[in-house]
């Protein structure tokens, strides 16, 4: 099967065209690994700011700058001309609108990603999505785990499993939709939630660790085909074990050739 380039037009009448299928997006961030993905039914490529932690060793995404985003987002898009890539807006890159804005439009026009994606729903970042999509700036929004605000939020846990919760994320969906979003990410959601508001949505829901009944899922490239020596989360099933695969040929090149 091979899986023609989205467009937000096509992902917004996702759920209406009744396909038997989620949609799939993985996460990536160099321009040899983005040609591979071009060459795969993959539908959708986010250039997170969990580059930040995976390709650069920041303890947080907080860490990420814009200059890096373009780069990597830059990179990718190179790599993956097929594909429908986004890049996460980084951390203190839009605390208001006109600063949103200017860091938006950098990303989106220096890298030539097709979107963007930012974290939160409240008032100033509503209204963001509103401006952005305007001047014709797709959006994705992200909403429960939201890693730029991990030591506001008191850390990685599994959100909207009390009620206020869970009534304040369904509400924050809707206002996404509402704004412009095209998709939203739901990310450590409680699964049941996760189902009541993929039902509630027009636009694809995309689930991280949020259970199955959403409309697509995300996953770490790097946690999928275990990159690192970090075991991944536990949402996350490795499909391989390339550090291990990779140590064990280097150190077999290193006895071969210098013992």
């Amino acid at each position: 099967m091979t899986v023609k380039k989205l467009n937000t037009r096509k992902l917004r009448n996702f759920k209406k065209s009744n396909e038997k299928r989620n949609l799939q997006m993985l996460t990536c961030y160099d321009f040899q690994t983005a040609k591979l993905l071009n060459e795969t039914n993959l539908d959708l490529i986010l250039v997170g700011d969990s580059l930040g932690n995976v390709v650069l060793g920041y303890e947080t995404t907080v860490s990420v700058t814009i200059e890096e985003m373009i780069i990597f987002t830059s990179a990718v898009k190179r790599g993956a001309p097929n594909k429908f890539v986004i890049g996460d807006l980084p951390f203190g890159t839009y605390n208001t609108v006109e600063e949103g804005l200017k860091s938006a439009t950098a990303l989106f026009q220096k890298s030539n990603c097709e979107a963007i994606k930012l974290e939160g729903a409240f008032d100033h970042q509503l209204e963001l999505i509103k401006r952005l999509t305007e001047v014709g700036i797709p959006v994705m929004g992200h909403i429960g785990l939201t890693p730029q605000s991990v030591h506001q939020q008191g850390g990685y846990y599994t959100h909207g499993k009390n009620e206020e919760s869970a009534v304040r994320l369904l509400d924050n969906a809707k206002k996404l939709e509402a704004a412009g979003c095209f998709s939203v990410v739901l990310e450590c959601i409680e699964k049941d939630l996760s189902l009541a508001i993929t039902k509630e949505l027009t636009i694809p829901t995309i689930g991280i660790g949020a259970g199955t009944d959403v409309d697509g899922q995300v996953l770490v490239i790097n946690d999928l085909l275990k990159l690192g020596s970090d075991y991944p989360p536990s949402f996350c099933k490795p499909i391989a074990d390339f550090y291990q695969l990779k140590k064990e040929a280097i150190e077999k090149y290193l006895t071969e050739n210098y013992a």
